[in-house]
């Protein structure tokens, strides 16, 4: 693989799984050191051993502003700068205008908006260069592709195909076997797995190939 970040520091929040610790991975293959981030200990020690070398693993809530400056002054120390900053976010939870409470609110903002913010603020005194990048060019496309969903009122139309369901856990939406019987006239496969979420391709590559062989094998 080309080593384009041979010497690079690099700091990926939320690192310890999904597409934060895909990244990092990715990191530390083409060369870079790589401190991440995550809130629970036991999961940013699996991520640590995981990806094996040249990373560390800081246990730190980046909406918490004490705690990133924990982690920038261990930084500062070890390293003397940072060259990237992936400030990752995307998770959170959903729930019907009417049941919507303070905590889930404020637990939402601070992930996704005041975490990001913070992130990339309190990084500035060590980041030599500063370019922002919304990251993989996606959003218009994504955002086409709700609107357009959303549009169609597709919960009131049945699907008269035979449709197959993995449910991953980490799915920002997780739909119950009930509505998938309500919604799909010839629903033929229906699984929960274990792990992944929202990309799961991306995030367990073998749960989705298994489950597309699950899925596809009904058919020979």
């Amino acid at each position: 693989m080309n080593r384009k970040l041979e010497g690079k520091v690099a700091l990926v929040t939320g690192g310890s799984s999904g597409i934060g610790l895909a990244t990092a991975e990715r990191f530390v293959a083409e060369g870079a050191f790589v401190y991440i981030t995550g809130r629970r200990q036991a999961q940013l020690d699996a991520a640590v051993k995981k990806i094996r070398s040249n990373v560390k693993g800081v246990q730190a809530d980046v909406s918490k502003p004490a705690d990133l400056d924990r982690l920038y002054a261990q930084i500062k120390k070890e390293k003397g700068r940072l060259d990237t900053v992936f400030a990752n976010a995307g998770g959170g939870t959903f729930l019907p205008l009417g049941s919507i409470t303070e905590q889930q609110y404020h637990e939402t903002f601070d992930n996704n908006v005041k975490g990001v913010i913070l992130t990339v603020q309190k990084a500035l005194a060590l980041l030599p260069n500063i370019m922002l990048y919304w990251l993989s060019n996606t959003e218009a496309s994504s955002a086409r592709l709700y609107f357009e969903s959303f549009a169609t009122e597709f919960s009131t139309q049945k699907l008269d195909l035979p449709v197959a369901v993995s449910v991953f856990p980490g799915e920002l939406y997780r739909p119950l076997k009930v509505w998938g019987e309500r919604a799909f006239s010839k629903p033929y496969y229906w699984n929960e797995v274990a792990r992944g979420g929202h990309f799961a391709a991306f995030e367990q590559p073998e749960i989705f190939v298994a489950e597309l062989r699950k899925s596809f094998a009904q058919f020979r």
